[in-house]
């Protein structure tokens, strides 16, 4: 019988130096271990710096998920497949079948091929015993070493770990090696929806009983922990509201350095042996892999200075792995139960043991258990604090592992010590009794709805976005509009107009005096003195002012509207102190009009929300000239009646000689350009080239962009003044970008594919979603935060983070769409160019306004982008027009004064 008196003797007998090799195992002083826990929490929150403990992450919400799921969980020697049902009524239920299947050492180090047709051929094995082979389900895979994962379904190993060393493998995605074997076989086929860490599925088969349940731990062949963060702290993603499950991989905390002073002779043997020599270093202190080899070294060393087993080895003790972890926790049961298996496991390596070499054995056992369960407990600690500092002061830690579980003091010293260092939290462990597969199965069960409402998403945005073929196919149907538009006896029926503007000569640096413009294109208008100089001090000075049009006014009557626009001209000559001056005026009037000649227009339609009465069939010059002469306070001489797109291309053209297209993408959009003479059918004579008005916006009209209008477009169209009119302008330009968002909004709200599916009053009133909503939402510097608060000034109060990633994709769908069929018309607009004058290559100008041009942050590039590749024989310089088209109004003015006073 042992003498509990024999373990005193057996410390006093040990030799000095003997004793500094045991007693350096011993679990490092609290001191230590909350040094330790400092460390830890400081490399929690800097994981840039600190490469060795990787951060990866996902996030998920559980709602009550039904159906039948796989669970594939490997993370060791031994694997498990399940098949989880999930059911409810009315309150949810799961139920599980299970087999495990081993992995044979030849595979475990053999090709990564071998290892995944294993996997696939024992996955195979479980559904026909089942008799599930012919269903194709969803299927979770826990995969419980290192990676780097990039989406819920991509998973790329950065390292093997726990004795596994298949070729091949690292630095590769662990999914796609998965399908592949399976497809290879051809006898089943399965959906990969998901790829999460043992420690993950843990904690989600914890959190499925208790919601507090926050940390998941594993403490058996390796170690690992996960832990919910809040989204804010997370720089590498993302997002800033929520949470987001981190997978620590901390079994490489202390690879930098950090735990060089705790780490015996013993350790340092272990790691030199391993399959990994540097990595991992925290995890060969601590898993159940390592643990009963560390304990079999210090039995050699002590056997060998003859402090053991009467100095003697035996070949099984000196074999690396034959004292294995289980005969750890065996020993150190209570009472005489564990020596008695101390004597019956020397006995089996060969060993002739007295009653003092077990009490020792289980002293040493002891020491090694203690420090793995204390280190432990430090880093807990430091994910604990973490936890606490978030403001969440009760937490759970779902724990697994067979040395958690099996070992029988491991957990209570790992509870006591976890508690000492942090006395403020409230804790709670809680055992994972279905292992971490139910957890896989329940992420699969949600990840799964979530890709099928993500398939669905983009479904729906598919219809909103444009291949190459596609956009060719408008570009050749903008060419034939073209072609009708400008021939004399297709004219009537074209959508496209072509209108003649009148428009033949450019400046020439002769002009000079004073003018005023008048720039009228939507609600807001500009008034403005331009003041010509010629000769070496040629320039352009000019002074505007900004006046509103009332919306009661735009759909009133045309006296209303001109007398409210003469109204304001005389404000402003009172305003620059030239009351009753009489000056030439410009007028740029950004409405399809036909003219005669240039100082007449006669509206065809209002667009843009205008709908005055009286004026569609009249000449606009003529009714300015009524309004002034009711008004009696100051006379004009309208000389020019302009398109802002002419007015753009002017302002542009003083400037660059080369400048023959003007664009305008803002509130509506059009195009014009220098045309031959010859071409233009509707006017007398062959000699040079005159301004056509495209009055692009009504391509289209006609039915030449049904198969690219999508319900979306057809339901702003139909919501909107003119029905069936407009439709190129109502898919490209501000005024209709931000309705066509809102319908998107509205219908993956109502399909519960957004916000949850509760819908804010405010977003259903039309005109609510501003195009500038777009241009915010797009802009690379706004943060998710500062787009949430534009959807909760929607009223959408409880959105989240996913939505707000989500209103940015359909705000990014809807304007690059814009922005590639406007690129699309211009295309065609530059190729014609080119073929009207013969020529290989092209090298033009394009002057461009407009606020979405202008404000959108990346409209201008996709649309060059979209130039570029539909048109490549034309080189295209666009240059963005700083003063508006009230200049060009006011120099087309000044250029017909000029060629008016040489004929006087």
């Amino acid at each position: 019988m042992i003498a509990s008196h024999l373990l005193a003797y057996y410390f006093t007998e040990l030799h000095h130096d003997h004793v500094q090799r045991v007693s350096m195992l011993q679990q490092p002083g609290y001191q230590r271990l909350h040094g330790i826990s400092t460390s830890s929490g400081r490399w929690m929150k800097e994981p840039r710096k600190s490469p060795t403990v990787k951060m990866d992450k996902f996030a998920l919400v559980l709602f009550a998920e039904t159906g039948d799921f796989l669970a594939l969980d490997l993370g060791g020697t031994n694997f498990r497949v399940l098949l989880v049902r999930v059911s409810s009524n009315g309150k949810q239920k799961v139920e599980m079948e299970n087999q495990i299947y081993a992995i044979p050492e030849n595979i475990m180090r053999g090709s990564g091929t071998e290892l995944f047709d294993h996997i696939a051929e024992c996955l195979a094995n479980f559904l026909e015993k089942l008799g599930i082979k012919d269903k194709k389900l969803p299927l979770g895979f826990t995969f419980s070493f290192p990676c780097q994962q990039t989406k819920l379904d991509e998973s790329f190993l950065v390292s093997w770990t726990k004795g596994f060393k298949a070729s091949g493998v690292e630095g590769r995605d662990v999914v796609g090696l998965l399908r592949k074997a399976i497809k290879k076989r051809g006898d089943f086929d399965i959906d990969i929806v998901a790829v999460i860490n043992d420690t993950v599925g843990t904690m989600m088969t914890c959190g499925y009983d208790d919601h507090h349940c926050e940390i998941g731990l594993i403490v058996g062949t390796g170690t690992n922990a996960c832990y919910m963060e809040e989204m804010r702290h997370l720089e590498l993603v993302d997002g800033d509201e929520g949470r987001m499950c981190v997978n620590m991989e901390w079994g490489a905390f202390g690879d930098d350095g950090a735990l060089d002073d705790i780490r015996t002779e013993f350790d340092r043997e272990i790691d030199a042996g391993s399959l990994n020599p540097g990595k991992q270093l925290f995890e060969k202190m601590i898993s159940g892999m390592y643990m009963g080899e560390l304990v079999r070294l210090i039995l050699v060393k002590m056997a060998k200075d003859g402090l053991l087993f009467q100095g003697h080895t035996t070949p099984d003790l000196l074999t690396t792995g034959h004292f294995q972890t289980s005969f750890v926790s065996a020993i150190e049961n209570k009472n005489s139960e564990g020596l008695l298996r101390a004597e019956q496991v020397l006995r089996g390596l060969g060993l002739d043991s007295s009653p003092e070499d077990c009490v020792a054995v289980q002293r040493v056992c002891q020491i090694v258990s203690t420090r793995a369960a204390h280190l432990c407990a430090a880093a807990l600690a430091a994910v604990l604090r973490q936890i606490r500092d978030n403001k969440r002061l009760r937490t759970t830690v779902g724990v697994d592992g067979s040395v958690y579980k099996n070992h029988p003091q491991f957990a209570r010293r790992l509870n006591k010590m976890v508690r000492l260092l942090v006395p403020d939290c409230d804790v709670r462990f809680l055992r994972s009794e279905d292992g971490s597969g139910k957890g896989a199965a329940m992420v699969t069960a949600v990840a799964y709805r979530l890709a099928k409402q993500h398939a669905e998403r983009q479904r729906i945005l598919d219809s909103l976005r444009l291949d190459r073929d596609q956009l060719l196919e408008v570009k050749r149907r903008m060419e034939e509009e073209m072609k009708r538009g400008l021939a004399e006896k297709a004219h009537t029926t074209a959508a496209v107009k072509m209108l003649p503007t009148f428009v033949r000569a450019t400046p020439d640096g002769t002009e000079r005096g004073d003018f005023l413009a008048l720039d009228l294109g939507g609600t807001n208008f500009r008034v403005l003195l331009v003041r010509v100089r010629s000769g070496k001090r040629r320039s352009v000075e000019m002074h505007n002012k900004i006046y509103t049009i009332p919306q009661d006014i735009t759909q009133g009557t045309g006296e209303e509207l001109f007398d409210h626009i003469v109204h304001c001209i005389a404000d402003f000559l009172e305003y620059m102190g030239m009351k009753g001056a009489s000056l030439p005026l410009g007028f740029t009037f950004s409405f399809p009009c036909h003219q005669t000649r240039l100082d007449q227009g006669i509206l065809i339609k209002w667009t843009k929300g205008f709908k005055a009465s009286g004026c569609e069939g009249e000449d606009v010059a003529t009714l300015l000239k009524d309004a002034i002469h009711r008004s009696e306070e100051f006379e004009l001489d309208v000389v020019a009646v302009v398109n802002d797109t002419v007015g753009t291309m002017m302002t542009c053209g003083y400037e660059d000689p080369q400048c023959e297209v003007g664009l305008i993408v803002g509130t509506g959009t059009n195009a014009c350009y220098m045309e031959e003479m010859s071409n233009v059918e509707l006017v007398d004579g062959d000699e040079g080239r005159m301004c056509v008005n495209m009055e692009w916006g009504a391509f289209g009209d006609r039915g030449e962009l049904d198969d690219v209008c999508t319900e979306f477009d057809r339901a702003v169209d139909d919501q909107s003044t003119y029905p069936g009119k407009q439709r190129y302008e109502k898919m490209i330009s501000g005024m209709y970008l931000g309705e066509i968002v809102r319908n998107v909004l509205l219908d993956f709200t109502a399909k519960g594919l957004l916000f949850r599916g509760k819908l804010s009053e405010r977003l259903k009133t039309r005109g609510i979603f501003e195009t500038k909503f777009l241009s915010q939402i797009e802009s690379d510097r706004l943060a998710l935060r500062q787009v949430r608060s534009i959807l909760q000034h929607l009223g959408l109060t409880s959105s989240t983070c996913d939505d707000s990633i989500l209103v940015k994709e359909v705000c990014s769908v809807v304007s690059k769409r814009a922005a590639q069929l406007c690129g699309a018309g211009l295309a065609a607009v530059v190729d014609k160019i080119r073929l009207n004058r013969d020529l290989e290559k092209l090298s033009i100008t394009v002057g461009v306004d407009g606020t979405l041009y202008k404000l959108h942050p990346h409209f201008a590039s996709i649309m060059r982008e979209t130039l570029r590749d539909l048109a490549p024989d034309c080189e295209v310089t666009l240059v963005q027009s700083e003063d508006g088209s009230g200049k060009g109004a006011a120099l087309i003015t000044a250029v017909a004064c000029r060629l008016r006073d040489a004929r006087k």
